[in-house]
């Protein structure tokens, strides 16, 4: 179990640090949002599975809400530039093969 939190903060760390949302042309990378924990532990199982896909990954970031505002939740892919997608997509892929 302390192989895959190790596994999950490296690439936590990795996606914090590369990957962005975009609000009102500011880029927050996701560790400054407090965001790349949730999307490294919610893709991680799709990396051990082998399922990685646009799709699925899509699909757990329609999932993670981000309140803006402290009144409304956005889910984070909306707030993804197709940019930045992709680059997580590269940086999946990536990772994967070095499983």
């Amino acid at each position: 179990m302390a192989n895959i939190t190790q596994e999950i903060e490296r690439l936590a760390a990795e996606i914090g640090e590369n990957i962005y949302i975009d609000v009102a042309n500011w880029h927050l990378y996701l560790a400054e949002a407090h965001l790349h924990i949730t999307v490294a532990q919610n893709v991680y199982s799709l990396l051990e599975k082998d399922e990685l896909g646009t799709e699925e990954v899509e699909q757990i970031l329609r999932g993670i809400p981000v309140k803006l505002g402290g009144k409304k939740d956005v889910p984070l892919l909306d707030l993804l530039p197709q940019k930045c997608l992709v680059s997580l997509m590269d940086l999946l892929e990536e990772y994967q093969k070095n499983l």
